[in-house]
């Protein structure tokens, strides 16, 4: 059912009109060197439109940006919109063979990096005609003069933005998203959350990430504060809070495990009025370290995927008797569990969780196979109709309505708040030359949700004492660190079905017995 109690109007505007709701002279960014007004972030964009506009590459081009957080990364989702063109953040996490698949997939006409970023790109990565920029040509001096472009009139329903995410199999898959999509989610969050231009919120999540880039736009939404921050170690979220009063904190449950072991002194601690978790669910223990850690903290728990931003949350009162629940449908969203068949299952009866509305992306970009497969018309007891997103995420709903998440139908990896491909880490596993073949399978871990394990049969003529260190250190050339196996089993053959095909189903149930699972 839609979450009728708190509904609002749906009157999306073209994403870009974003910042006009803030207050002009009310602080939008937090940055090292300074903080900047609403009044200014808009001149940037308008100013950045206008010298991508320029570029003259055809209305609906894709712009890819593979940068770290700062006020450049904060504005490309709004300033190529208004250039007429569609936005592609890459996670700057990713390694050049994942950057390469993205450029590639997307038929990107331009990539913004930085120069150590370009520098690792190969020969082949930048497909043709793609241009590369450097981030440096679009300084704030650069930006300080010339021409501006007003807030565009795209219809709400055109693309604005192609987030890539991985699926179970086969390399990540952009999901489109169009300027009511971003709209309706940045004002639903803020709305549930409460948000206010008091808030400031510290940006810790890639923007390239459903949840990171929904937190920025909820924040502006809301007339609030963004502090992008890209950190090493857990202190300096601490010292970030401390230094720019934030009131907000989004996070994955690792994020929330490493906090909790730092140090806080109680006034920073004191600053912060509200957590907002996804990307896997809170245990007990951690509701109740961080209602310590953070006695003025609101803890809000939410469930959602990049098909359709955020689904549900749990309003923050019942956290402490429900932590592990999910919660009910957020503005906008209609969250039904279903059978095989798409009829409406029994309180306590797991079925597959469906969403449907208006959150609902309009697709994979350029895969008409997998969109077939996820976005299917809503079942028949849908209030909205439609499409809706068949999410192959299994869940539960209580007597009361409120939802637990069960399981999942496919084989995604979801670690520290990362989803995983199997195949991603097959390949990486291929490119380093060292295997002849691999399986890769997730392995319950209390902290991160699951951590990779990877199966392997060494090529022929591998040094197999030294193989094991020989392969990590080239998984780490070729993978991102949220996608390294933490075990690596080493077999002399792994077993075939009768069709030739790894027997994958064989092999994880071995392997999981070798590792005691």
């Amino acid at each position: 059912m839609p979450n009728d109690s708190t509904q609002l109007p749906i009157a999306p505007l073209p994403i870009d009109h974003l910042l006009l709701r803030g207050p002009p002279q009310g602080a939008a960014l937090h940055l090292r060197d300074g903080t900047v007004c609403f009044a200014e972030v808009e001149r940037r964009v308008a100013r950045l439109a206008a010298i991508l506009a320029a570029r003259e590459l055809g209305a609906g081009a894709r712009i890819a940006t593979w940068l770290g957080k700062g006020w450049l990364s904060a504005l490309m989702p709004l300033a190529a919109v208004r250039a007429g063109y569609i936005h592609v953040p890459v996670n700057p996490l990713l390694k050049r063979a994942q950057v390469a698949h993205i450029l590639a997939d997307s038929g990107a006409a331009l990539l913004i990096s930085n120069a150590g970023r370009i520098a690792s790109l190969e020969s082949g990565d930048v497909p043709p005609p793609c241009a590369v920029v450097e981030d440096t040509s679009l300084s704030v001096d650069a930006l300080a003069a010339g021409d501006m472009l007003n807030a565009c009139d795209a219809p709400t329903d055109a693309l604005a933005a192609i987030l890539y995410t991985s699926g179970s199999t086969g390399r990540p898959k952009g999901v489109m998203l169009s300027h009511a999509n971003l709209w309706l989610g940045a004002q639903s969050v803020a709305h549930y959350l409460g948000l206010t231009a008091d808030d400031r919120l510290l940006g810790v999540l890639p923007f390239s990430f459903d949840y990171g880039q929904n937190q920025l736009l909820g924040g502006w939404y809301a007339g609030a504060s963004i502090a992008p921050l890209d950190y090493l170690t857990s202190m300096e979220v601490v010292r970030a809070v401390e230094r720019f009063g934030i009131t907000t904190i989004a996070g994955v449950p690792p994020l929330w495990v490493q906090l909790l072991d730092c140090a806080w002194p109680d006034a920073t601690a004191g600053h912060i009025k509200r957590i907002t978790n996804s990307g896997g669910a809170l245990t007990p223990r951690l509701v109740r370290g961080l209602a310590e850690k953070f006695p003025a903290a609101r803890i809000f728990a939410m469930y959602g995927l990049t098909e359709a931003f955020r689904s549900t949350f749990l309003p923050p009162e019942l956290i402490a008797d429900r932590p592990e629940s999910i919660g009910k449908a957020i503005p906008h969203a209609e969250i039904l569990i279903v059978h095989d068949d798409g009829s409406p299952t029994e309180a306590g009866e797991a079925g597959e969780l469906v969403h449907c509305g208006p959150l609902v992306a309009q697709g994979y970009w350029q895969d008409g196979e997998r969109t077939a497969l996820r976005f299917r018309p809503a079942p028949a007891h849908s209030q909205y109709g439609g499409t809706a997103v068949w999410s192959g995420d299994k869940a539960v709903r209580d007597g009361d309505g409120y939802l637990s998440f069960v399981g999942r139908d496919d084989e995604m990896i979801k670690t520290s708040g990362n989803r995983v491909s199997p195949t991603e880490v097959e390949e990486g596993a291929a490119m380093t030359g060292l295997v002849a073949e691999s399986v890769a399978f997730g392995v319950r871990d209390v902290n991160a949700g699951a951590t990779i394990a990877l199966v392997a049969r060494g090529a022929q003529g591998a040094d197999t004492a030294a193989l094991e260190g020989d392969l990590r250190a080239a998984l780490r050339r070729e993978l991102p660190n949220f996608m390294q196996p933490k075990y690596i089993l080493l077999w002399d053959d792994l077993p075939h079905n009768a069709n030739g095909k790894l027997d994958r189903v064989a092999i994880i149930a071995a392997a999981s017995a070798e590792l005691g699972g």
